[in-house]
């Protein structure tokens, strides 16, 4: 398999799916750090979606088609990770600079409670 790296954007089969979750064969933002992602046989993503209708939550960011090797302007939705194999990654599209990478970060913190966790280690 190829250097994966983190902010990097591939085609993923997400088949098959429960309920709500996003599948299909669909772009997916690499999440997990450079370590995991050189040893382990998964990795951790984020689905994106072109249907930028989606409800507007703080665990989406924006990604624009001309910056991020996407055909459409779409949405990476960080309430929507999952840990995948790596060989239900297809193709790499493109990756995300560090500005964009610092929102993801900032929409995983929200996504996973880590905000709230700090505050209540704080608090007691």
């Amino acid at each position: 398999m190829v250097n994966i790296r983190r902010g990097d954007i591939y085609y993923a089969d997400l088949s098959p799916v429960v309920g709500s979750e996003q599948g299909g064969v669909r772009p997916v933002l690499i999440v997990q750090n450079d370590v995991g992602n050189r040893f382990s046989p998964t990795v951790i993503a984020a689905a994106i979606t072109s249907q930028r209708s989606k409800a507007n939550l703080p665990t989406h960011i924006m990604l624009n088609a001309e910056t991020t090797g996407l055909a459409k302007d779409s949405v990476v939705l960080l309430e929507q990770v999952r840990t995948i194999d790596k060989h239900r990654l297809k193709e790499r599209m493109g990756r995300l600079d560090n500005t964009c990478m610092s929102q993801v970060d900032q929409a995983l913190s929200i996504s996973f409670g880590l905000d709230f966790a700090q505050e209540q280690r704080e608090a007691t």
